[in-house]
């Protein structure tokens, strides 16, 4: 049994989707293979399987043979379709590849410390800027003999090998069940422990202790094979996992030596941890909280080190290579983790730089707060609603305590692609409901379905499409299914019931496309009605991304009671630039006065016809460029929630001068 598709997990099958594909393909008792350019590998093996380099959009044959061969195909496809397999229950970045370039680390003899006023350079690995007392972690080194066995040793060192291989999953295994783990750091830990019990690695090992090398030797090389295997690949986050790999091998020749890793609960508060290398495993155990930054000698931007200092606001430069060595004997340690620099015992002028930086950054962390729930208006007395962009009832916390002023963009489609089916009327009926109860009476804007051939969902056949950004998405695709639309619809009307719902449509380009959503809400509030189920109007909105939107602006503000301009998708669109395409990104930039007039000609339209304008695109967040939107007449910006309190005291500051 065989079958072919396209795989759409977001950026491929790296360590956390792999090790989930190959949880999920273990539940089977069959042989399954997973096919590549005509190279096969086991589904079961997750070294075997990051090391095929499996991308997102390309295409692979998940081939299975044994009883329950057609239950594991068609579940193994299933989670190669799903754009968010592997990331559920996890922070949306933890994880994926990281767009900036990674910095090549300077080559310097080891011990010989050559910088020049801009100290050491590594990779910028994780922003930030941070000074405190040096902290050298430098475990001793695993050093063997290679010494060879006799015939009757063999069978006994290879259980010695299997105990030690047990003891570290129980010791991972441990680390796991500690509650106050972060969710990212969770889902590198199991990644590691799939990694320590790998078919492949350890039946490599055991295969050379059967040729009659030690166990110790055994697990070095094989661990060296593999890490050599990954660092030679060309994708820089497959590089990274060369890392994990030599981590994961010493773990396993320090249970075979009856030894733990030295821990590092004597480090200071506010200490800077230098290390050569450092395992996600171990840092992910280590004070966090205490850690004032890191510098080591590997890593890059995308290894796991680098996820786990970025999600735990700890800045941080890798890559230093042999100059790492130098800092062993180092008193104290100022790091920029924005642009990869390191002063080893700073000079009074770097001090007092660095001292200025960090007061900087905490006072402006410290004086952000006071707009967290301030009402920023205009000069005339009109409140501006700083918003947030969420895309699950997850988001809720984050936002509210970033002080927002309800939802401006709740992205239903990730409800849709984070289930094998479509979910139920009912599901969305209390996901919005619960949504709109959480942000009363502020509103909340769900924008409806809003999928395409590039983000494909269970239950809907997409046509191939050379450009699937001017395809069939969005509302497009929505009134031709309307079993999909009008389910999601009637949950709507359920779900305003219970709060302040407002309800846009995503894509349009023409007047018949509204018209036509308004025709099925009629449809689905009489069903309701003759239902006996509680339901409630919205207002109905559109999101304007096209250039045909903004230029029938006049026309559609008769049809709506809103506009949201959403300005990634509509740059792209004015442009003709493809905004995941770094070859135009020079393109690709609001602040353009095409894009500008675009949204200008928008919201000169919305005012004039009395209705809300408000935007939803990333440029929404930017303080360079509020002032105008709001000088254009925009009264609602909705962003992450990292940045509202930003765009709030923007607002208050544009309003006091």
């Amino acid at each position: 049994m065989e079958r072919s598709t396209i795989v759409r997990v977001h950026e491929g099958l790296h360590a956390r989707p792999a090790t989930r594909f190959v949880k999920l393909a273990k539940s089977f008792e069959c042989d399954i293979e997973i096919v590549r350019d005509g190279k096969a590998v086991s589904a079961k093996s997750p070294v075997k399987l990051m090391l095929l380099g499996v991308k997102e959009n390309q295409e692979v044959t998940v081939r299975a043979e044994g009883a329950d061969s057609i239950e594991a195909v068609e579940a193994l496809i299933g989670y190669l379709e799903n754009p968010l397999s592997g990331l559920d229950d996890e922070p949306q970045d933890d994880g994926a590849p990281q767009a900036e370039p990674v910095a090549a680390p300077v080559p310097v003899a080891p011990a010989s410390l050559v910088q020049t006023h801009h100290g050491l350079r590594g990779v910028a690995a994780s922003e930030g800027v941070a000074m405190g007392p040096a902290f050298p972690y430098f475990p001793a080194e695993i050093n063997t003999d290679g010494r060879t066995l006799a015939p009757d040793e063999t069978g006994a060192e290879v259980e010695r090998l299997r105990r030690a291989v047990a003891t570290v999953q129980q010791r991972m295994d441990a680390t796991l069940a500690d509650r106050s783990l972060a969710e990212g750091d969770r889902g590198i830990v199991a990644a590691l422990r799939d990694i320590a019990a790998d078919e492949d690695l350890i039946g490599e090992a055991e295969r050379t202790v059967a040729g009659g090398l030690d166990a110790v030797s055994a697990v070095m090389a094989a661990s060296a094979q593999v890490a050599d295997e990954f660092a030679g690949m060309d994708d820089p986050y497959l590089n990274a996992r060369a890392d994990d790999i030599r981590a994961v091998g010493r773990q396993l020749c320090l249970a075979l030596l009856g030894e733990e890793e030295a821990g590092l609960d004597a480090l200071p508060e506010g200490a800077i941890l230098i290390a050569e290398d450092i395992g996600a495993w171990d840092l992910a155990r280590a004070p966090l909280k205490r850690i004032g930054g890191i510098v080591c000698g590997h890593g890059g931007a995308t290894s796991h080190v680098a996820i786990i200092a970025r999600s735990h606001g700890i800045p941080a430069v890798l890559g230093l290579g042999g100059q790492v060595d130098a800092l062993r004997e180092i008193g104290a340690i100022a790091l920029d983790g924005s642009t990869g620099h390191v002063h080893p015992d700073p000079d009074d002028a770097i001090r007092a730089d660095f001292e200025a930086r960090i007061t900087a950054a905490g006072k402006e962390r410290e004086a952000l707060t006071a707009y967290r729930d301030m009402e920023p208006r205009r000069a005339d007395g009109t409140v501006i609603e700083v918003a947030a962009n969420i895309g699950s009832l997850e988001e809720i916390d984050a936002a509210r305590e970033a002080g927002a002023m309800g939802v401006g963009l709740f992205r239903t489609e990730l409800l849709f692609m984070r289930h094998m089916h479509l979910p139920s009327e009912d599901m969305q009926a209390e996901t919005y409901a619960a949504l709109a109860q959480a942000f009363a009476p502020h509103p909340v804007i769900v924008r409806t379905l809003d999928i395409g051939g590039d983000k494909p969902i269970a239950g809907v056949e997409f046509p191939q499409e050379e450009n699937p950004f001017l395809g069939w998405r969005g509302i497009r695709m929505c009134l031709d299914r309307p079993d999909i639309f009008k389910r999601q619809l009637r949950a709507l009307l359920r779900a305003a019931v219970h709060g302040n719902i407002k309800v846009m449509l995503p894509m349009v380009s023409e007047l018949d496309e509204v018209r036509r959503t308004r025709a099925l809400i009629e449809e689905c509030k009489g069903e309701l009605a003759t239902e006996g189920k509680s339901h409630a109007d919205f207002p109905l909105g559109v999101m304007v991304e096209t250039p045909a939107a903004v230029f029938i602006a006049r026309e559609l503000a008769k049809e709506v009671a809103f506009f949201s301009i959403g300005t990634n998708d509509l740059t792209q669109y004015v442009m003709a630039a493809d905004r995941l395409n770094p070859v135009v990104a020079g393109l690709n930039h609001v602040e353009n006065p095409a894009v500008m007039g675009a949204i200008e000609m928008t919201a000169r339209a919305g005012v004039e016809a009395g209705i809300m304008v408000g935007m939803c695109g990333e440029a929404a967040g930017r303080p360079d460029l509020i002032p105008a939107f709001i000088r254009m007449g925009l009264t609602e910006l909705s962003m992450s929630p990292a940045s509202i309190q930003r765009a709030k005291k923007c607002i208050a500051e544009m309003s006091a001068g």
